[in-house]
């Protein structure tokens, strides 16, 4: 429509600034034949309804999709009430499982962080003795050790029943050893009796309880003599073991270039002398 301006239309310039797109970006989609103004004056001047905003918002929403600018053209111009009834359907689901697949990851990111948060400013020296909260853990079946089988080979395993007993559960948290009372208790800490992992949707959770708490530098598996110092502390400052000891490590491969480096946690279930459990 050439001649007299439309009342109901905005000028291009007017038109890019409240669809939050360029000038530019218009007379593309014009060229292309994706999106045209609704009416032109005799200068060729562009003018856009306020109606077609809303055909904008789809164009943009489709490309956040992840479409081509000729799929969104085909969708555009052959549309009906049926086929975008359908299609906006499909582009639902897939909105729907991205919100999912991003709200596993901020779980598990949000975890990472905390954990490493927990431990970049501790006394790496010190021992204490504090409280706890309980937390959801994955927690395994008892480890099997026969037969010549090593810790690598039960970690294989703990890896295998997760995936199979829990197929929609998140494996991508890193994984932790736990020493049985008695094992701690007879100075054998070699290889952990079961795997965990922290996971906010886990079905298994370390007790809230008192924890002796211990540092120690070093590689994966090199307590040295933490466990020593840690039960003579124990011991000393009026407590005694009365559960599983969780080793852990806050800092790691996900923080820490030095594989020698890492930091291990060690968490010793207590209870004052001669308390109830």
């Amino acid at each position: 429509m050439k001649g007299a301006i439309r009342h109901d239309v905005f000028p291009i310039t007017d038109f890019a600034k409240f669809a939050r797109l360029t000038r530019d970006t218009l007379l593309y989609y014009d060229k292309i034949g994706l999106l045209s103004p609704m009416s032109r004056r005799d200068n060729n001047y562009r003018y856009y309804s306020h109606t077609q905003l809303a055909t904008v918002n789809l164009i943009r929403t489709c490309q956040e999709l992840g479409m081509s600018l000729a799929e969104i053209k085909t969708l555009v111009r052959q549309r009906t009430p049926a086929d975008m009834a359908e299609h906006l359907a499909r582009q639902i689901l897939r909105i729907d499982e991205k919100m999912d697949t991003w709200a596993r990851a901020r779980k598990l990111l949000y975890l990472l962080q905390r954990t490493i948060l927990s431990a970049i400013d501790v006394d790496e020296t010190s021992i204490t003795v504090q409280f706890m909260p309980a937390e959801a853990i994955i927690l395994g079946d008892i480890n099997d050790y026969s037969r010549g089988r090593s810790d690598y080979d039960a970690l294989f395993s703990f890896y295998s029943v997760c995936h199979d007993r829990f197929p929609q559960l998140d494996m991508n948290y890193p994984v932790w050893g736990v020493f049985s009372e008695e094992r701690i208790k007879r100075r054998d800490w070699v290889w952990p009796d079961r795997f965990y992992f922290y996971n906010p949707d886990g079905y298994d959770k370390k007790n809230a309880a008192l924890y002796a708490i211990g540092y120690k530098r070093g590689g994966y598996g090199q307590s040295g003599n933490l466990y020593n110092r840690m039960l003579e502390y124990i011991d000393v400052n009026g407590f005694e073991v009365c559960g599983p000891a969780y080793e852990e490590y806050p800092l790691n491969e996900i923080c820490v270039i030095d594989d020698e480096n890492y930091l291990m946690r060690v968490l010793i279930t207590v209870r004052e002398k001669g308390g109830r459990e």
